[in-house]
């Protein structure tokens, strides 16, 4: 995530903000974050556009709801200490594009904030509850390697139904990383995960997410799926993960 000055007048009131600031020695880096997360300072945030980076492509614009947002946005988007292994989770309505003018000449699809979850890939993994009597270390290699490959699938920036389930169940839904954990225990390979439309629901947008793993001694597959509702704004698990 990160955020654009809409024009160069906001961005010399910015300038002048930090310059009432003692910011020796910060870096530049920690001086931007306590200018903008001073709560006399709130003025400026309402004014900036902030912009959510898939893969490291500007992907959408963010539109807070309330004033609680802005307060998020401007700790989450800057952060003192940025790290590449960063990760935030976007829940909202997409909306149509911004207007050129909200956000200095970029054009992209708005996103009507309603929740931000940020913290990093090293933090997200530690917090998986693991199965007892299992070593931290080798439960946390097996989920750093499933939420890698999560990450890594193509074109996802949330808008799919099938994206929006893999994100919330990587984010959400612990059992998938247990799972897998168990599978590599008993000398098998997790070779693939498919999201597809559930056959089951008509009137809602139900998706089951498939997990296939390969013994790695006698070549079988067994496939284990698990339901969810993305219907709504908020997904939730209709079916648990249970063999298919």
């Amino acid at each position: 995530m990160s955020f654009r000055f809409p024009d160069v007048g906001v961005e010399r009131e910015f300038a002048q903000s930090i310059g009432r600031t003692d910011a020796a020695p910060r870096t530049d880096r920690e001086a931007l974050y306590e200018t903008l997360t001073r709560s006399e300072n709130r003025y400026l945030v309402r004014q900036l556009c902030f912009v959510f980076n898939v893969q490291g492509m500007e992907t959408y614009i963010l539109e807070p709801s309330d004033s609680h947002s802005y307060g998020l946005l401007a700790e989450e988007a800057i952060r003192s200490n940025p790290k590449t292994t960063d990760l935030d989770v976007v829940i909202g309505r997409r909306g149509p594009l911004s207007a050129p003018e909200a956000c200095n000449g970029l054009t992209l699809p708005t996103v009507r904030l309603a929740q931000l979850y940020s913290f990093d890939r090293d933090e997200l993994v530690h917090s998986i509850q693991r199965p007892d009597s299992v070593a931290e270390e080798g439960f946390e290699a097996t989920a750093k390697e499933v939420l890698d490959r999560v990450l890594r699938m193509t074109d996802n920036t949330g808008a799919m139904p099938q994206h929006r389930a893999m994100n919330y169940l990587a984010v959400r839904y612990p059992v998938i990383y247990q799972q897998t954990f168990r599978k590599h225990a008993d000398n098998a390979s997790l070779t693939s995960i498919e999201v597809q439309r559930s056959d089951v629901s008509e009137n809602r947008t139900v998706m089951d997410a498939i997990f296939t793993y390969m013994d790695r001694a006698t070549f079988l597959t067994t496939k284990y799926g698990v339901r969810a509702d993305v219907h709504n704004m908020f997904p939730f698990v209709v079916s648990p993960l249970s063999p298919v």
